[in-house]
């Protein structure tokens, strides 16, 4: 299997169950937030779904943090099903990105800038990994706890949750 392969493998299943956990949202919510310094329910909801994207950063060996927020304005959903619409556009499009990569390009070396400092660098696969799956999962589990705060029942991912216990 090809680095490519295994890592469109891993991203499909955990799009998979980030798109379990905002389809669990409650629109009705968006606005509600747990704490004042935290993201609102729709911001957090809206930014896994957005993470997605972030692939479109790779095609170059050299990326500028800088340059992107310049313009960047954060997507966020109106409802539900544009929340889940813009997942899965994304996903697809990550997919549609990844397939039929050379092992030398996923292993190539890639770095992120900012200020003109080095502030991300390693193996382009590895940084996908690391922010286009294990940061979605450090947000996916946010949004388990959000959930849990409004007693919406959580979903599984990983495995049974309380509210879903097989």
């Amino acid at each position: 299997m090809s680095i490519a392969e295994s890592l469109i493998k891993d991203f499909n299943e955990d799009a998979e169950m980030s798109r379990t956990l905002l389809a669990a949202t409650p629109e009705d919510k968006y606005d509600w937030r747990p704490h004042e310094k935290s993201w609102t329910l729709g911001q957090l909801a809206s930014h896994i779904a957005e993470a997605a994207s972030w692939h479109q950063s790779m095609l170059e060996d050299v990326f500028d943090f800088d340059a992107m927020m310049a313009d960047y304005k954060p997507f966020v959903a109106a409802d539900r099903a544009e929340l889940l619409a813009t997942l899965d556009t994304n996903a697809a499009d990550f997919t549609s990105f990844i397939e039929g990569k050379e092992d030398d390009f996923m292993s190539g070396h890639w770095k992120g800038l900012s200020g003109g400092a080095e502030v991300m660098a390693g193996e382009r696969h590895r940084i996908m990994r690391r922010l286009l799956i294990d940061h979605v999962s450090h947000h996916r589990g946010q949004l388990t706890v959000y959930l849990r705060l409004l007693d919406v029942p959580v979903p599984q991912t990983f495995g049974p949750t309380a509210d879903n216990p097989t």
